[in-house]
């Protein structure tokens, strides 16, 4: 039987599906932008988790700025 730590870091160490177009730490917390299929293509990731899903890139990187902004 997996014990939580371990599905946790298999949770983590997962790539999400489509093209990486922006990978890089904002004051230390990594952040991931990935573009994929659909109306709204770029999809945020901060520190594994998804945050929202954009149609631009300018809005997808000044959203995650503005979230780690507001959480540190």
């Amino acid at each position: 039987m997996k014990s939580y730590k371990t599905m946790l870091l298999e949770l983590k160490t997962k790539q999400p599906k489509g093209d990486v177009v922006l990978k890089k730490k904002i004051n230390g917390i990594p952040v991931l932008i990935v573009k994929d299929t659909g109306s709204l293509p770029f999809v945020v990731y901060i520190d594994g988790d998804k945050l929202d899903a954009f149609k631009s890139q300018k809005d997808a990187e000044k959203s995650a700025t503005k979230v780690i902004k507001e959480l540190t």
